[in-house]
């Protein structure tokens, strides 16, 4: 068994620095971390899938040690086009996987309960696509062939469109690639992605793929032709993963805020619901 929660795209930015002049990134942050830590049951682990930062700026990676300190539980991360794989190797020493590297490129795996996560660094520098690289796709393949666990992939850049243009020209690159070593290889339960600030599940080289919203602001839902970029502050959220022998993996997304409730399902006085014993 495992319940894992997949948060990404913090975006953080040197204290009393918006993100875009008016999206508060550290304060929503933070919350997300509030809500983290209260959740019941907690999750055995924490998967943060990129752009940890804005500008890779190392007081940017300051406030990140701190806020991510405070999770009750280990967190994964890998770097996004907003960071940098050698900074976040650098800033964030100490935190698991930080000291993996195939050819510059940031990656690992983790065991977190009975499953096996596989993060891969999608970053080049200077760049808003992403690409993974000959040698570490055939780093991948060699672990994917060397053991056959329940098995999840993290990487910031998502291989599947979204019809969202804007962002799916800043996609991934050698996506083809990714879907030649992936697809053979049942065991991969999901690809956790991030960078397009929306929850989206799609299907890609028979795997399933789940994007991940922002913890701050999101990027407008726009399917026209040529649509401009833009982004707006739906409710911020995160995933949940909880893979059991029985089910597999099943994904759930929930919400950083509070709302009203939780209220018991009561009918009206003289009123029973379908079934019940009147």
């Amino acid at each position: 068994m495992a319940l894992i929660a997949h948060i990404t795209d913090l975006h953080l930015r040197p204290r009393g620095l918006a993100c875009y002049r008016v999206s508060d990134t550290n304060m929503l942050a933070e919350r997300a971390i509030l809500a983290l830590n209260g959740l019941t049951p907690r999750p055995d682990a924490v998967v943060l899938t990129g752009d940890l930062t804005d500008k890779s700026d190392p007081r940017e990676y300051a406030l990140a040690r701190q806020i991510l300190s405070r999770l009750a539980m280990p967190v994964f991360m890998i770097p996004g086009n907003h960071d940098g794989s050698a900074d976040m190797r650098r800033e964030m020493s100490g935190f698991p996987g930080m000291d993996g590297d195939v050819d510059g490129k940031l990656c690992y795996t983790a065991e977190i309960g009975d499953v096996r996560l596989i993060a891969l660094d999608t970053n080049i520098p200077g760049k808003p696509n992403g690409e993974l690289g000959t040698p570490q796709l055939n780093w991948l393949s060699d672990r994917l062939s060397d053991d056959n666990r329940p098995t999840l992939i993290a990487l910031h850049h998502p291989p599947a469109l979204s019809g969202i243009q804007h962002m799916d020209a800043i996609g991934l690159n050698d996506a083809n690639a990714l879907a030649e070593v992936i697809g053979p290889h049942k065991h991969i339960q999901r690809l956790l992605c991030g960078h397009l600030h929306r929850p989206i599940i799609a299907e890609f080289a028979g795997k399933i793929m789940t994007l991940a919203p922002s913890t701050g602001h999101q990027v407008v839902l726009d399917l026209t032709e040529d649509g401009p970029p833009m982004f707006n502050f739906e409710p911020p959220a995160y995933f949940l993963h909880h893979h059991t022998l029985q089910a597999g993996t099943v994904t759930h997304m929930a919400y950083v805020e509070a709302y009203p409730g939780p209220h018991h399902f009561f009918a009206d006085e003289g009123v029973s619901w379908p079934g019940d014993d009147a």
